[in-house]
Order: structure tokens, then sequence, then C-alpha cells
């Protein structure tokens, strides 16, 4: 069996930053996925489960309702926790998307309230939720993608 790309980058060089994963294409509809690194796989703790289940909540709902909502395919956590993907519609670079990237991580580090969609009712593990640690996180990756421009990875 092919040994699929994403596990082909090494992991031990790989910093946190924003970059494209992958494009693909079905007959005319282009799909680029990115890499929303957090944290730098096995030399950094992993993003905490209550935070990161927090981070994908608000970028979610952040994604969904913003200008760009007709592109959002999905966001959500990498199964390792140091980081999420966001996939959208279109053939897009990370410089594409750093805007609404940065806009939604200062969604994250300035929310108040209730987390939306933390209800019995609304997700299967409600409870496991941790608002202070997402803005923690959040802000930690805003900072890093400020201060260094070439974590936006050319593609």
């Amino acid at each position: 069996m092919e040994r699929i790309e994403s596990f082909r980058i090494n992991h031990l060089t790989l910093i946190p930053g924003l970059y494209v994963s992958r494009r693909d294409k079905c007959k005319d509809v282009d799909v680029t996925t990115f890499d929303l690194r957090i944290t730098a796989p096995n030399r950094e703790p992993v993003v905490d489960v209550p935070a990161l289940h927090t981070i994908e909540h608000l970028g979610a709902t952040f994604l969904r309702n913003s200008a760009q909502k007709e592109n959002i395919v999905y966001f959500g956590p990498m199964g390792c926790r140091t980081g999420c993907y966001l996939v959208m519609f279109g053939k897009l670079t990370s410089e594409d998307v750093y805007p609404l990237v940065m806009e939604m991580l200062d969604f994250m580090i300035g929310f108040e309230g209730e987390i939306p969609g933390a209800k019995p009712e609304e997700c299967g593990n409600y409870s496991e939720q941790n608002l202070n640690m997402a803005k923690f996180y959040a802000k930690k990756y805003k900072d890093a993608l400020e201060k260094d421009k070439s974590l936006v990875y050319p593609d």
C-alpha cells in the first residue's frame, strides 16, 4: 500500500506554521487543505484535548459565519493534536488564507461566554471544553505567525 503524503513529511523538522498540506481536484472543483500547525511535533507537548475541542468549536463557528463561509469545507483537529486542518474550496495559497486565520485567532482570543455547540444535544462530548487553554494556544499560534512571516509557508 502506498504511504500517504502527510506521512512523507519529516515531522522531526516540522515547525509551527500555516501551510498547504495538499491540493485535490474532482472534475472542475479545486480543494485546498491547510495545516495550521500549533505546536512542533515530537518536540513540544501536544494541545490538550479540552483546549483542542474548544478550538474546533470556536474555529468552525467563526469560519462558517465569516465572509468566506461559502468556501469552507471543514475545520477540525489533527489526530496527533499538534494543530488543525482547514479545508477550503479553491486553489489557494497560505498567503490567501492568512488574514482569515488571523481573524479566526482574534475571535478565539477575545471570545467570552458560552462555547458554541457545547450543550449535550449539540455535541457528543460537550463537557470536555477549556476556553482559557484554547485562548492560550490561539495566542501562542498567532504570536508565532506574526513574529515570523516565514512560518506562512510558500507553496
